[in-house]
């Protein structure tokens, strides 16, 4: 057999590097980057490997299994789906439609055929119990998208390769190749502001692997983030610093948000953020001073207690430096497959029903899964009796997971679309393996609203796969004839929608989808009338150009203006001043008090906790493959060195790490990269759980910080998980 080259892009996080993998027969000679992708240009990072690996896995399961008293039972795909149908509809009928509950990891929208095919599944079992891998970690973005722009997916994006300052607050994007930011190369893409002369800033309370490029770091404390945008706003107005460009006809409530910010000085929150006030107006008149700026921030700070206000405020800040909708700023991509589109929606997707124990507001159709133990726990009408888990793995990536569990083992059904038995899936009854991402096709629908230039590209599936499998289509579809719902018309509806569906299939509904975007009639290519067929002939990707402006004719507002200060924000700021125990705003104490803020004792748990990424990992999913997880290991605790003399610690010592909800054991090392008071635990480990199936992982287990984090920290607005800023003590074994 002849050696064969496959172009692909890769598809394990937001990056979208492009790959070429060489292959004979069936088997993966190497995978390097495409140096001809439009987007990558050859970069590719650790994680693209494991492609390789997941395909290889001897732990992959390929056929459905069932859990009986003796364990787990491979069976045929018809006897899983009757079992799957008998389990999920006694759940409906006998405990009504909201006693299913579903969650999808975020492997999810990486998915084509899962984006594609899941979505009609999910929404015809008619359930409010809706919960995501987004409510852990960006669901203040959408919020902020949503209620300033009209859209939850007007996710402004920095334009890095045109800006000439950059000031990066709680991300890491030289480990995560930009989260919200499809950046692949990034360490090329920030060495190229400072070519121009520019300037990169990054404010976190770790000296992250950016920082270790960056022109200047500051350090803050966890949480405070919402108090130093504040600062920076009020900044802006008090030294006639506001000019928004091209958008100043189509902003409203600017008085209003003068209003509210004015309490608001770089005097009063140095003490709070752990930066000086003139660093806080130096960083102000820089950025206003630069030629091109651009504010961005991401998981450091969506998850923590404030993380919807600090999403606001960053949009605001770039908007009112005239840094909006700006070559060099904050731009929108214009995809040519377009989830967003012109059309305005029909009223905003938050808060149009609330959760039964708590209740949080519906986002986006969802709920924040840091409530699901609660609608399982608790007895009630609509208590959640079965759920459906799909590429999630929530026993881990979520708040409290031990509470988790204990709800997860009282469940009376479960169904898992996964291929791996993990720490989550081990609790279903049926798991139905999809195939791995190289034996399915791949068109970013998601990612490419995310990117920093606008491309496109469509991969084949570089592998067949075997005989008596499925694809994520067919399952899904499979499905969708299982749970058709009862009546003629509706069982009439689904049936033509499955008909339709499978009809076109999977390149029918890109195809579709290219020839209706915004290059099917484009005169802007020197392809046009982009459809699939033109696209495949070009398997390295289609470069589609700079990020362009796309604002007034995208405000999707129903008044077609961006909304400075929506009153969601101005309410939730009342919470910001009680956590800081002072009345900030000048709002009533007794206003205030009536929504009482989460409090933990600071002299019992006097450290305060984050997260850390390796670029080696991907959450908890990747852990299976040896080649990312050999070597030094990743999940220890890092703490400021002077923090670990004074508490008589030592680095690779053994300690213990407590918060309200659990406590665990993990070896500690010093360091002068993070500040003082914080202790940083990386995010997604914890294996080795009895009747799981992943020898790697469970060999190379570490911790799950997530027995310290707190179903009951969260951003009170949206119920975003909070993941830094948890009150923690530590001591030596």
């Amino acid at each position: 057999m002849s050696i064969k080259s496959h172009y692909r892009t890769c598809n394990l996080c937001e990056a979208m590097c492009g790959l070429k993998i060489e292959v004979e027969d069936q088997k993966i000679l190497s995978i390097r980057g495409d140096k001809q992708d439009p987007l990558s240009q050859g970069h590719i990072c650790p994680k693209a490997l494991a492609l390789q690996d997941l395909f290889e896995d001897q732990d992959r399961l390929t056929q459905p299994v069932m859990k009986t008293a003796d364990g787990w039972k491979t069976i045929s795909w018809d006897k899983a789906f009757s079992e799957v149908k008998q389990g999920l509809k006694k759940i409906q009928t006998t405990y009504g439609k909201d006693a299913l509950g579903v969650y999808l990891g975020n492997p999810s929208v990486h998915n084509l055929e899962a984006m594609l095919y899941g979505s009609g599944f999910y929404n015809q079992l008619k359930t409010k119990n809706r919960y995501t891998a987004t409510s852990v970690d960006q669901l203040p973005h959408h919020l902020a998208a949503m209620l300033m722009f009209g859209h939850p997916l007007l996710l402004p994006i920095p334009d890095i390769d045109r800006t000439a300052y950059m000031v990066i607050l709680g991300a890491n994007p030289m480990v995560s190749n930009g989260s919200l930011m499809s950046s692949p190369n990034i360490r090329q893409r920030l060495k190229a502001i400072q070519k121009r002369e520019g300037k990169i800033v990054t404010i976190d309370p770790r000296f992250t692997e950016t920082s270790k490029i960056a022109d200047q770091h500051l350090f803050i404390a966890p949480g405070s983030d919402a108090l130093l945008l504040l600062a920076m706003v009020n900044y802006l107005f008090n030294k006639n610093l506001i000019n928004s460009g091209h958008l100043t006809a189509y902003i409203s409530e600017l008085e209003a948000l003068k209003h509210l910010v004015s309490p608001y000085h770089s005097k009063n929150v140095a003490p709070m953020t752990g930066i000086e006030a003139t660093d806080i107006e130096n960083l102000v008149e820089d950025f206003c001073n630069a030629k091109r700026a651009v504010l961005y921030a991401r998981i450091g700070v969506s998850t923590h207690e404030f993380g919807s206000l600090v999403n606001w405020l960053v949009n605001v800040f770039n908007l009112l430096t005239g840094n909006m909708d700006s070559a060099g700023g904050m731009m929108f991509t214009q995809p040519a497959i377009d989830l967003v589109g012109f059309k305005k929606p029909k009223g905003k997707k938050f808060a149009r029903y609330f959760s039964r124990v708590k209740k949080f507001p519906e986002t986006i159709g969802e709920f924040p899964v840091a409530t699901l133990a609660d609608e399982i726990l608790t007895p009630g009408p609509g208590q959640i009796k079965g759920m459906i888990t799909a590429a999630g793995n929530p026993l881990l990536s979520t708040p409290n997971n031990t509470r988790l569990a204990e709800a997860f083992s009282g469940l009376e059904f479960m169904l898992s679309i996964d291929f791996y038995i993990n720490e989550t899936t081990r609790h279903a009854n049926i798991i139905l393996p999809p195939p791995t991402p190289l034996e399915r096709p791949h068109y970013d629908l998601v990612f490419n609203h995310l990117a920093v230039r606008n491309i496109t590209k469509y991969s084949e599936a570089l592998f067949s796969r075997p005989k008596g499998s499925l694809s994520e289509a067919e399952i899904y579809l499979k499905l969708m004839k299982i749970m058709s719902p009862s009546g003629v018309k509706a069982k009439l509806k689904n049936s033509i929608t499955r008909l339709v569906m499978k009809w076109l299939g999977t390149s029918g509904m890109i195809n579709k989808g290219l020839k209706s975007g915004p290059y099917g009639k484009s005169s802007k290519l020197a392809i046009k009338n982009l459809n699939l067929k033109k696209l495949k002939q070009h398997p390295h990707g289609l470069d589609l150009g700079e990020l362009e402006c796309c604002f007034p004719q995208k405000i999707l507002t129903t008044d077609g203006k961006i909304h400075l200060a929506p009153e969601e924000f101005a309410t939730d700021l009342k919470r910001l001043d009680q956590k800081y125990h002072r009345s900030i705003s000048k709002k009533s104490v007794e206003e205030a008090q009536a929504d009482p803020a989460y409090e933990i004792d600071a002299k019992t748990y006097p450290f305060l906790l984050i997260g850390r990424r390796d670029s080696r990992t991907c959450n908890s999913w990747l852990h299976n493959a040896y080649r990312l997880v050999k070597g030094k290991a990743a999940c220890i605790a890092q703490m400021n060195d002077k923090d670990v003399d004074d508490l008589g610690l030592r680095t690779g010592q053994q300690i213990v790490v407590e918060s309200r909800v659990g406590k665990l054991e993990i070896i500690v090392e010093a360091t002068s990269d993070i500040m003082s008071g914080v202790i940083s635990i990386p995010h997604g480990w914890g294996h080795g759980v009895e009747q799981t199936q992943m020898a790697i992982a469970n060999a190379h287990a570490g911790v799950s910080v997530n027995q310290l984090t707190d179903d009951q920290f969260v951003d009170q607005l949206t119920g975003n998980a909070v993941l830094n800023g948890v009150a923690v003590k530590v001591s030596g074994l």
